[in-house]
């Protein structure tokens, strides 16, 4: 089953394809929710995923509402720099998901207000804003691997 890791509307095929070639290696599941800043045949977003991008079978979602109608039993960690507990205060487990918000914006605030257990924050140095996105994911998604025992992992 493992972790998948959910991008919710991705502006740069940079991030999106190492965040896709983490979850490859991760044995992690991707999600990404429209709208992109970017098309999926993008040159720039196969060059991040490598030779993974193919073999990812990425799912996509037109709505965040599409993507828990799709998963109605999802158990979501919403990680942002608005979060009360760290990445490692997180309880997580096999099955779980990890999303994460566009580059410019972070996740909607609505989302969060509704989920504010859900909330998890990756610590930083006092004063600084935030983590590149494929950094913050691989981060986030290793540590939740860590704590289910690197699940499926070698």
């Amino acid at each position: 089953m493992s972790i998948g890791v959910v991008l919710h509307e991705p502006e740069q095929p940079g991030n999106t394809g190492a965040i896709g070639r983490t979850c490859m290696c991760a044995g992690a599941s991707l999600h990404l929710i429209r709208p992109f800043g970017f098309y999926t045949n993008e040159k720039s977003l196969k060059r991040a995923g490598l030779d993974y991008w193919p073999r990812l079978a990425p799912r996509e979602y037109n709505t965040y509402e599409d993507f828990l109608a799709a998963h109605p039993d999802a158990r979501i960690w919403y990680v942002t720099t608005k979060g009360k507990q760290t990445i490692a205060d997180a309880d997580y487990k096999d099955g779980d998901y990890l999303m994460f918000g566009k580059e410019s914006a972070g996740i909607p605030k609505e989302i969060l207000d509704a989920h504010p257990d859900r909330c998890i924050r990756i610590p930083m140095a006092e004063g600084e804003r935030s983590l590149n996105l494929a950094s913050a994911a691989a981060i986030t998604l290793y540590e939740a691997m860590r704590q289910i025992g690197y699940a499926g992992l070698i």
